[in-house]
């Protein structure tokens, strides 16, 4: 890949994937950056050795590729006014703004462009998150593979072949880290309760998240059977899991995904208006 590539925004999530570029050894004079904050683009230029623009259209003008890192609220009026510049140049615009349709992007830049929508997660900030990715019909498969590279910089890269599907990826990895940060916060409360001091009920809190999570990475098995191999009959496990099962546990997750599924469905119905 030898593609010039301009990020417009220079927040985190910019900062990660750029810090993830230069590391893998991406060529620092093909990335660029845009962001009307100059102390923004200042700091990012002094760490990253890359050039920085406060001016978006002239930042595209020789841009490959365009990554659109703003907030989903400000990407309407964002691409309305690189409209001009993209239907001349045609780039392919990457999209990482949560809930936004690749159609009505596509809509606000002028119609027939390459478009690649992705919902990465926050743990793309420290380079291990996971991003759900869908093409529209105009990217051609070296574009697809030159936002597989780019979002890979963050973490996993997954395709799904309908854009509808990218809100199953919000309900379950764009939203997931809450979850178990709520999980293993209710965890640490307990043991606390359970007599631990503070510093020990957190550092065993994280440490557990942090071993089940690699064990389950790097074993064949599923999580079912990783469960239940963990699982002793009448042992301490198992009376905790039946509590967990008699609250419905499962159902309480199933919920609750659908109710940010749902969620994120109507995001993409509100921003998505004229």
């Amino acid at each position: 890949m030898n593609s010039t590539i301009c990020f417009i925004g220079a927040g985190n999530m910019s900062r990660s994937l750029i810090g993830g570029l230069l590391a893998s050894g991406y060529d620092k004079s093909k990335v660029w950056a845009s962001d009307p904050n100059t102390d923004t683009t200042e700091s990012l230029s002094q760490r990253f050795d890359i050039k920085c623009y406060s001016d978006n259209q002239q930042a595209i003008q020789q841009a490959d590729i365009v990554v659109l890192a703003v907030k989903p609220q400000q990407l309407q009026a964002l691409s309305k006014s690189l409209a001009p510049t993209v239907q001349n140049k045609k780039p392919l615009l990457i999209s990482i703004a949560a809930g936004v349709r690749s159609a009505d992007i596509d809509r606000w830049l002028g119609n027939n462009q390459a478009i690649v929508r992705s919902m990465p997660n926050t743990p793309a900030l420290i380079q291990a998150g996971a991003t759900g990715l869908f093409a529209n019909p105009k990217v051609t498969s070296t574009q697809k593979a030159d936002a597989e590279h780019i979002l890979r910089a963050a973490g996993l890269t997954l395709w799904v072949n309908q854009e509808n599907q990218l809100d199953a990826v919000t309900a379950l990895s764009g939203s997931g880290p809450a979850y178990y940060f709520l999980f293993m916060e209710a965890m640490e409360a307990a043991g606390k309760q359970l007599g631990l001091d503070p510093k020990t009920a957190h550092l065993l809190t994280l440490q557990t998240a942090f071993g089940a999570a690699k064990m389950a990475l790097e074993s064949a098995d599923d999580c079912a059977t990783l469960r239940q191999q963990v699982t002793s009959p009448n042992g301490t496990t198992e009376q905790a899991i039946k509590s967990f099962e008699s609250d419905q546990f499962s159902a309480i997750v199933s919920r609750a995904m659908h109710a940010s599924h749902k969620r994120a469905q109507q995001l993409a119905d509100e921003l998505g208006e004229e």
